[in-house]
């Protein structure tokens, strides 16, 4: 596969970048860098329309995201694309939403790459379990409520099956945070499993759909009670969940609390109520895209259909 710039000898080099969990205040200075200069960029459904923008317009720019049920690429596509790219001498921007060891397969790429001889640099982002738990105010440690955490996911490796980590009892330990990736589809089941095993069912939870985006939508309710909160709400992925005595902490979880009780509102619409208000002093912050690239001219970069350049 030959690109336009013409034809180099050595093998160019790959690049993991992870792009946090939407917001692009929240990108590394490397990553902001990185998308600056590279040739080709392939990259996922999550990584938002505002962290596009910071890519030159002279790359070219391959869609390549999944979601459950349809995969606009399989796995080994996306490997043979970066190894093509890779071998015709470009720099290649492999974008993923959130960590790219985090659930993203990272690893995975990086083994094949390696395999056939290209050298590949990990650029870590912010995971999404840190961003929107920072953005609630969710401390995922906390002295005398919480020691330790767990990330789980709810897909498997080709998605569509439940993946559950299988020390679940230790998932239901009261001083353990629990945080859900690509969980609501098994939700229902995750419950029965954590209330099986000794989890009480007026456990604080969350569930946070497109969390630090402009998007983002969020419902509070306890562990019992959140998959019918998730529905009322009608929550889509990407949504994370994150289950333990620490939501309690988040300023949202008591105004939902005080709503709900003042008013009536089901836990859906108190949470609806209480979260607006911080979001819209969130987007009251100065624009990021605009702070990183300086006020230059860029060509912004909108979702192509697959395939395109």
């Amino acid at each position: 596969m030959q690109l336009p710039a013409g034809e180099r000898q050595a093998p160019g080099k790959v690049f993991l970048v992870g792009t946090g969990p939407g917001d692009p205040g929240l990108l590394t200075l490397r990553a902001a860098q990185l998308m600056q200069t590279a040739d080709v960029v392939l990259y996922d459904r999550l990584v938002s329309d505002d962290i596009l923008q910071l890519v030159h317009a002279g790359a070219r720019m391959v869609y390549v995201g999944k979601q459950a049920g349809y995969h606009t690429r399989t796995q080994a596509e996306i490997h043979q694309l970066l190894l093509d790219f890779a071998e015709a001498g470009a720099t290649v921007i492999r974008l993923k939403g959130g960590d790219p060891y985090v659930f993203g397969r990272g690893g995975e790429e990086v083994q094949y790459l390696q395999q056939h001889g290209i050298k590949v640099h990990c650029v870590p982002g912010i995971t999404a379990a840190a961003g929107i738990c920072a953005e609630l105010g969710i401390p995922m440690t906390h002295r005398g409520v919480a020691t330790s955490v767990r990330f789980l996911t709810g897909h498997s490796r080709e998605g569509g099956e439940l993946q559950l980590d299988e020390t679940l009892a230790a998932c239901a330990d009261p001083h353990t945070t629990l945080i859900v990736y690509m969980g609501l589809g098994t939700l229902p089941l995750l419950v029965r499993q954590l209330r099986a095993r000794g989890m009480p069912a007026d456990m604080p939870a969350v569930a946070v759909e497109r969390g630090t985006t402009s998007e983002q939508r969020v419902v509070f309710d306890t562990l019992q009670q959140l998959h019918g909160s998730i529905q009322e709400a009608g929550l889509q992925s990407p949504t994370l969940l994150v289950i333990g005595q620490v939501v309690a902490l988040a300023p949202g979880w008591t105004g939902v609390q005080d709503a709900a009780a003042a008013g009536g509102l089901s836990a859906a619409a108190a949470s609806a109520a209480v979260t607006s208000a911080h979001d819209c002093a969130r987007l009251q912050l100065d624009d990021a895209v605009a702070a990183v690239l300086k006020q230059q001219p860029q060509q912004q970069r909108v979702r192509q259909p697959v395939g395109s350049s």
